[in-house]
């Protein structure tokens, strides 16, 4: 799903104001100024409320609030150091401005990283701002950062590994679209050995798929990957999606002055370096165990544990805004050889970004279902000329997005939750303000817009149908599945949960990580009653694998 402003929006910290256009959807006009100037008052007006509310919580002044918030911040990727600096560049206008009761809207505005452009309203999340002396606010010129953001724009831009010594797209190192993404390497030094691949002599010498099963079984000579994998059709698992199947998230207590403390962002490295998505905890290709607190796997731990010779075959091929549309620019990061790999089960969740648009009229932007089509054939061409013969892929329908609106208008946003004055409507129309709504349609108080952005999502969802329904492909079969988000909230109700506990609370818009377990559930229990050729055999040799080799090497 599109989250064009998502760093910005949440990270509570000036110097990560220029990232939006790290991970903004890949769309020609991004560069706009407006667009720019959008992500960075969003960004703005958070980091100084969360300021404003240290204060008020611990009752201290606005230039200890500035400290405590760069105390808590790790010293990686210069986090803190960079804070310091920024509290020395922008804390005395701070200080000043704050500690004559404007808020965090005059603030920003003040400093120049609000801008309201001729002809436009003045956007605001606050009371109404008044104009006051100017700044400069070029973040990504400071000492530290100019690395730092060089090397994220070029992992994401390239969508494979910033890390990857053998140029095989396979990583050792866990971000930067590395093994957080896609299953990690066993040998970087060896473009011929990763994860997926179907073994090199029974893997006697060495591990050349790196699912940690190789070497020979000295009581009958036998190659441990013969005896343990052959026969039990080896898959793997890649994900062909936006935001949502990335995970995308931010954590409130980065944004929640009230719930602070030295432990709060020891994530935050991670995060960035991963553009704010969460794979490794993703409902696809998610292999860490989930914090979420349910027992639900994802799908590619449900295909380990049915076959321990899948491990690390996975691949996150996710962007922030991609759409049906832009995949052609990235899809090329996929990596399967044909006459090398094993099958793989393709799963094509673009389930956002064709009806979702930040613009003011948004419904023209939405992607019609002629080019649906189109761009759907293509991308099923590009994966017939590269999957192995006997692959699965399986076309995701879009969601019904008015859940939003319904569940969370009249609740407040995790900045006015101190305060009682902000709820989401009102968070809702302040990036629609800005035009950096992740989606206007869906994200707005005009209840016509919200239901014509769903009647479109139905109409592609309906094309995707029929496209599985008729297209037969010779490398692979196709199938269509229903994102029926609603049934995943009647599971939620059935354990006492909330409709609006399923959604991220920071964007207000993305599927949190109990959502995309649940959805990876009725996904699986789906496919195992009416297509269970696509999951594969299980395989009874299982409990010797793990004798043998315990957690294979781990992930």
């Amino acid at each position: 799903m599109k989250s064009p402003w998502n760093i910005c929006l949440a990270t509570p910290l000036f110097l990560l104001l220029p990232i939006h256009t790290w991970a903004s959807p890949a769309s020609e006009d991004q560069a706009s100024a407006r667009y720019s100037n959008g992500h960075t008052c969003v960004a703005c007006v958070v980091v100084v409320s969360v300021i404003e509310q240290l204060a008020q919580v611990h009752n201290s002044t606005v230039e200890a609030s500035m400290e405590r918030l760069c105390s808590y911040l790790p010293e990686k990727l210069f986090l803190k150091t960079t804070c310091y600096l920024v509290i020395e560049i922008f804390g005395p206008d701070l200080i000043k401005l704050l500690n004559t009761d404007m808020n965090a809207d005059v603030v920003c505005h003040s400093l120049e990283f609000c801008k309201q452009d001729p002809g436009q309203p003045l956007c605001h999340l606050y009371p109404l701002p008044k104009k006051h002396s100017r700044s400069s606010s070029d973040i990504c010129s400071l000492p530290f950062l100019a690395r730092i953001c060089q090397r994220i724009k070029s992992a994401i831009k390239n969508s494979v590994p910033f890390k990857d010594v053998d140029s095989d797209k396979y990583s050792v190192f866990p971000t930067l679209r590395g093994y957080h993404w896609r299953g990690r390497d066993c040998n970087d030094s060896n473009k011929m050995a990763y994860p997926g691949r179907r073994p090199v002599n029974w893997d006697i010498h060495e591990d050349s798929n790196c699912n940690g099963i190789w070497g020979v079984d000295p009581k009958d000579g036998i190659p441990y990957e013969k005896k343990f994998c052959e026969g039990s059709q080896p898959r793997g698992i890649i994900l062909l999606g936006d935001s949502a199947g990335a995970h995308f998230h931010i954590s409130p207590e980065w944004l929640t002055a009230s719930q602070m403390s030295l432990k709060s962002f020891i994530s935050l490295p991670t995060a960035l370096t991963n553009e704010l998505n969460w794979p490794q905890l993703s409902g696809t290709t998610g292999f860490l165990d989930s914090i979420s607190g349910i027992k639900e796997n994802s799908i590619y731990l449900r295909l380990r544990k049915r076959n321990h010779c899948n491990h690390r075959d996975y691949q996150n091929i996710s962007r922030n805004g991609a759409s049906s549309q832009n995949l052609k620019k990235f899809i090329e990061s996929l990596s399967r050889n044909q006459l090398l790999d094993h099958p793989a089960i393709v799963i094509y969740a673009m389930i956002g970004n064709d009806v979702c648009s930040r613009k003011v009229d948004p419904v023209p932007e939405m992607t019609t279902p002629e080019k649906l089509y189109s761009s759907i054939m293509q991308t099923l061409k590009y994966l017939n000329s590269h999957l192995p013969n006997g692959s699965h892929v399986i076309l995701y329908g879009l969601p019904d997005g008015r859940f939003l609106w319904d569940n969370l208008h009249d609740r407040y946003y995790p900045l006015g939750q101190l305060n009682k004055d902000v709820t989401y409507a009102h968070f809702y129309s302040f990036l629609n303000c800005l035009q950096v709504s992740p989606c206007h349609g869906w994200m707005s108080s005009n209840k016509t817009l919200r239901t014509l952005t769903s009647e479109r999502a139905k109409q592609l969802s309906h094309t995707l149908k029929k496209i599985a329904a008729s297209k037969k492909f010779t490398n692979f079969d196709l199938f269509y599945v229903d994102f029926d988000f609603q049934e995943v909230t009647e599971e939620w109700q059935k354990r006492g949960g909330q409709p609006w506990q399923l959604i991220e609370p920071v964007d207000g818009f993305h599927p949190n990580e109990v959502a995309l377990l649940l959805l990876a559930d009725r996904f699986w229990k789906k496919v195992q009653l009416q297509w269970p050729q696509v999951l594969g055999k299980e395989n009874p040799f299982n409990p010797q694998i793990e004798q043998v080799f315990g957690d294979q090497g781990g992930h």
